[in-house]
């Protein structure tokens, strides 16, 4: 956890983003790092948690991290949390909560009600079209003999 922490802190000094770390580990080994770098690459998605993830599966050329062990200096968001689950990490460590986060205006709140919301409750619209087209590509996914499966 002091590794997560020292990310979060050092990625906050250089201003890359948030004051948010994250490492991966393996075997008793850190094999990705990350840090919040929102800002500094002027990308949503790059969160600390996300950071590290891409890291780690660089690092072990695989896009699963069954067996690994991830360490946040803050309670993950939904959609780091998703990442974790997308991953196959075993075990989430983690040091502030979501509520520490919200007290300095990284509120998730609003995410996870809107998942909770129906579709046409949501405060972005979606509207589904073309299934029948998109049906056809995953009948052709389902076919197909050489797919990597994950």
């Amino acid at each position: 956890m002091q590794a997560a922490i020292a990310e979060s802190k050092r990625g906050m000094d250089q201003n890359e983003g948030g004051p948010f770390g994250a490492v991966i580990v393996k075997d008793g080994k850190i094999i990705g790092r990350g840090n919040n770098k929102v800002t500094s690459t002027n990308d949503p998605t790059a969160h600390a948690e996300v950071t590290a993830i891409r890291a780690a599966c660089t690092a072990i050329e695989n896009f699963d991290l069954s067996g690994c062990q991830i360490y946040t200096s803050c309670e993950p968001c939904p959609m780091c949390l998703a990442a974790i689950f997308w991953s196959r990490i075993d075990c989430i460590y983690f040091a502030n909560t979501k509520k520490d986060a919200a007290a300095i205006n990284f509120d998730d709140d609003f995410f996870y009600q809107e998942i909770d919301k129906p579709l046409n409750e949501r405060s972005i619209p979606m509207m589904q079209m073309m299934r029948d087209d998109a049906l056809k590509v995953f009948q052709a996914w389902t076919d197909k003999t050489d797919k990597i499966t994950y």
